[in-house]
């Protein structure tokens, strides 16, 4: 029986900033951020939307009734949380309706969770091939305004179904993971921001990729040439070529130019959006799936995850007949397409929003789903 992913959708808020703006505003040249790190736009949001609006909207966009009552399981992948105790998937839950009988959960390991939350999606629809599990990385990327980590920032969700018999990608078993204690970026309990060694950061990355490749490439005997394409997490779209790029030199493959055309339709999205964190990766797959005419069914697909602190994990899927039918390709670019330019002040002043729970006040957010109110010390959110 396969297993795998059965639908997939994602969802950013309706404001950006771009780049060229940003650079300027920064006395940067417009090249470093557009051409240096690979970026275009940054998804920016107001404080009415988080991490919970952002999920029940990339969710909705894929469910219907029937999945909600087959969904026994929801897991969200983040680093964004709200709450030191109450899981952001229990509010989901509520927000789309899914039939009440269901474990909701929330992950946490930097920008990797959503990928162990996947295997545990897998193997659960495996042991139970009637139910389905929602699967879903929610984040928001936030450094502060002027500093090094600031081009790099970004929002969003993504959401995915967990079926047998899926529609888009069946996922192999073959997970490679690495765990490795540094620190090259973390968050301590109160800090607004993270901290960050850019510098060491990516080189942790690089190292990271070349050798789980190595040792998965061991075990299952397979080589590039194997892969049709290969999804990156992308923190910055330059990353993931960082990565890539070395490797392929090293060893030579015969489709090394077809991989790296590739990984150029794997980023259209994401330069688009900026970092969505647990998001990144999955976004990048979705970009790729949506802008390559180059794939066809019973292609592997490879997928490299990477989570500061460290943990790593690289799989593969196999592309399912007619999965190009079940993309949402003309939604995914409008959605793109229709979002507002903010101005240098504009997203400043968003930026510096925030909801301040002592005090119970009511919004008055268009978006399908977001916050509505605070009352009693607690967030309530419109639903659709």
């Amino acid at each position: 029986m396969k297993v795998g992913i059965d639908k997939l959708g994602f969802f950013v808020p309706n404001t950006f900033v771009d780049m060229r703006d940003l650079a300027n505003a920064r006395n940067v040249d417009p090249a470093k951020f557009q051409i240096g790190i690979g970026q275009d736009e940054m998804a920016v949001n107001p404080a009415t939307q988080d991490i919970i609006t952002f999920a029940a909207n990339a969710a909705a966009s894929i469910l219907t009734e029937e999945d909600k009552k087959a969904i026994d399981m929801i897991i969200v992948g983040t680093e964004s949380s709200l709450d030191e105790s109450k899981a952001s998937a229990v509010v989901v839950h509520d927000l789309l309706g899914i039939q009440p009988f269901a474990r909701s959960i929330e992950m946490k390991e930097a920008c990797y969770a959503t990928t162990a939350g996947l295997a545990l999606a897998r193997d659960h629809v495996l042991l139970n091939p009637d139910t389905k599990v929602l699967v879903i990385a929610s984040d928001i990327a936030k450094y502060g305004l002027n500093t090094g980590g600031e081009p790099t920032q970004g929002a969003g969700s993504v959401a995915m179904l967990i079926t047998a018999d899926p529609k888009i990608l069946a996922l192999n078993n073959d997970n490679v993971a690495l765990t490795q204690d540094i620190y090259d970026f973390w968050r301590p309990f109160g800090q607004a921001y993270p901290s960050v060694d850019g510098k060491f950061s990516n080189e942790t990355y690089i190292d990271a990729f070349a050798k789980i490749w190595k040792e998965y490439s061991h075990r299952t005997n397979l080589k590039f040439e194997d892969f049709a394409a290969i999804a990156f997490h992308t923190p910055y779209t330059k990353m993931g070529k960082k990565a890539l790029l070395p490797m392929l030199e090293s060893e030579k493959p015969a489709n090394a130019e077809e991989l790296m055309e590739q990984f150029e339709h794997g980023i259209v999205y994401n330069r688009r959006v900026g970092n969505l964190y647990t998001g990144s990766l999955y976004l990048s797959l979705i970009s790729l799936l949506e802008n390559s005419d180059k794939l066809s069914a019973g292609q592997r697909i490879g997928l490299f995850s990477y989570g500061s602190g460290t943990v790593a994990e690289f799989f593969s899927g196999e592309l399912v007949e007619g999965y190009e039918n079940h993309l949402l390709k003309i939604e995914h670019q409008s959605m793109l397409d229709a979002r507002t330019r903010l101005s240098i002040p504009e997203y400043e002043n968003m930026f510096n929003q925030y909801l301040d729970l002592n005090h119970n006040i009511s919004f008055n957010d268009e978006t399908d789903y977001s916050v509505s109110e605070v009352v009693d010390n607690h967030r309530k959110y419109k639903k659709r």
